[in-house]
């Protein structure tokens, strides 16, 4: 008689070096979705592709100074440098060249990315006024969800007396969930405090 071997249940690999979002996903939201969606394989469960966040320069595209900033603002909120988006075309009726700079990017991936989710999740978004939870409808239909913020204010590396203008910015999840009920439901398991 052969010897069947055991099988192994495939099992991700922590270190100590992981931040506390990533920890989290590995040890309870994986096997917490692979139990609800029934999945065969460890690679079929959803997980945080990378984060975009953006802001716009349309009232102070003129003015170096204050472009230069906002791009310090965005840098020490995200723990990485921002590049410029430029118009792809030139719209008279808004003073609009193409080439000029209008907006300003950040694509966080990895570490950085699970460390940014953590600090929006459990610091940034309870300190929003009057907060009752965000939207569940904001996703794409294919697992992507976006999240507007009106105030850079609510992140802790922003001093209140060096800014110069309240300005908001969006913040995109992208996943790799198939359907927006996967997507939710990875976000939910995250610690993203949806309304109810």
């Amino acid at each position: 008689m052969a010897d069947k071997k055991a099988e192994k249940k495939p099992e991700a690999k922590l270190s100590l070096a992981d931040s506390r979002v990533r920890q989290q996903y590995l040890t309870e939201v994986v096997p917490y979705l692979m139990q609800k969606f029934g999945y065969k394989s460890i690679m079929q469960v959803p997980k945080i592709e990378k984060i975009v966040i953006n802001t716009g320069l349309g009232d102070i595209k003129d003015n170096q100074k204050l472009m230069q900033t906002v791009e310090k603002e965005l840098a020490l909120i995200t723990g990485q440098k921002p590049i410029y988006r430029k118009a792809t075309k030139s719209v008279a009726n808004f003073k609009l060249r193409e080439g000029m700079n209008v907006g300003l990017k950040v694509t966080l991936r990895g570490r950085k990315m699970y460390d940014f989710y953590d600090k929006l999740v459990s610091i940034a978004l309870p300190r929003v006024r009057d907060f009752r939870g965000v939207s569940d409808k904001s996703f794409d239909g294919r697992g992507n969800y976006s999240l507007g913020l009106k105030e850079q204010l609510i992140f802790p590396e922003i001093t209140y007396d060096q800014v110069e203008k309240i300005r908001g910015m969006d913040v995109c999840i992208v996943t790799t969930a198939q359907t927006d009920e996967e997507a939710r439901e990875l976000l939910r398991a995250l610690g993203m405090p949806f309304k109810k």
